[in-house]
């Protein structure tokens, strides 16, 4: 009797042991972040973005000048460590004299707002309209994906040129001009993810159920569809900064004097070669901003992406 119960004791005491030892589940939020940070070029990536982030928050605090201001004494100065340079301009100014790190610092801010603008736009009416899409289908989801070929059909930039020449050149239209071609993109991804969704038990349940159209589409499905669409707002982000640039580079985003990157490159192109500092400072802003946006949209996928974890 005796050795039976100091059996039992220590068959306790390993089932406790064992269960010590084993593997904890992990929260969904815990699977994210630990397969998010395998991919170390998108953790670099993450703490640039925040990096700029928080510098365009603070701008007015850490910028050393007001991005306007301009020094008639100090007309294209190098950058600090070369010679004529002065500590007091850390990246030199342009040819009018104004600080090119406080434009930069400046510019952040636009840029950043800049995405956020196209991405939200386009993020909201293409999850509608893919919705819609997939879900009801017929004819309304012809109409809507014929239109969707018709713009994938033009080039995206020269489109959101001639919606802009339309309009008029200004940032907003700018912005709204990029959101609407970044439309396709979101409309595609959201109507093929709806097609895969709609037809499974939990959705055809919900249906028996008496749930609406509406809540179908927004509350059953749309949080099952979220993923690829969170990697592709990610990049859409990228492109809406690189775009931007580029419609300020031709002279239809923001206008002078406003500190936005593309057009600090536009308005300085004929002193590249004698001045670099002021063409090579604004491009390297904009190519480390882009390809940190698109390293995050690749961890994003590898976290985000089941196919990616087996």
């Amino acid at each position: 009797m005796q050795m039976n119960k100091e059996t039992l004791v220590t068959k306790a005491t390993l089932s406790q042991e064992v269960a010590g030892n084993a593997p904890q589940a992990m929260t969904p939020w815990q699977e994210f972040w630990f397969y998010f940070t395998k991919n170390k070029g998108a953790v670099v990536g993450l703490v640039y973005i925040i990096i700029v982030i928080l510098v365009a928050i603070l701008a007015n605090f850490i910028a050393p000048h007001s991005p306007s201001e301009q020094f008639r004494d100090m007309l294209l100065a190098p950058p600090a460590w070369m010679n004529g340079g002065s500590w007091h301009f850390i990246l030199g100014t342009d040819d009018v004299g104004r600080d090119i790190l406080s434009r930069l610092i400046y510019g952040a801010r636009l840029s950043l707002l800049v995405g956020c603008l196209v991405v939200v736009i386009s993020l909201a009416i293409g999850i509608t309209l893919g919705l819609v899409a997939g879900y009801v289908g017929g004819w309304i989801d012809n109409a809507i994906m014929r239109v969707v070929d018709i713009m994938l059909a033009l080039p995206s930039l020269l489109l959101a040129l001639v919606l802009v020449a339309i309009f008029g050149p200004s940032i907003i239209n700018a912005s709204v001009a990029l959101a609407f071609v970044a439309l396709p993109h979101y409309i595609r991804l959201t109507r093929a993810a709806m097609l895969s969704e709609v037809n499974k038990d939990y959705v055809i349940a919900s249906k028996v159920a008496g749930a609406g159209a509406l809540r179908q589409m927004f509350i059953n499905i749309l949080p099952n569809c979220l993923a690829p669409l969170i990697v592709q707002a990610s990049l859409g982000f990228s492109n809406a900064i690189l775009d931007m640039a580029a419609l300020g580079f031709l002279g239809m985003g923001a206008q002078p004097p406003t500190p936005e990157w593309g057009t600090m490159l536009a308005d300085v192109m004929q002193y590249a070669q004698s001045a670099w500092w002021i063409v090579a400072f604004p491009g390297l802003a904009i190519l480390m901003t882009v390809l940190a946006f698109n390293l995050m949209g690749d961890g994003l996928r590898d976290a985000l992406d089941p196919k990616l974890k087996q």
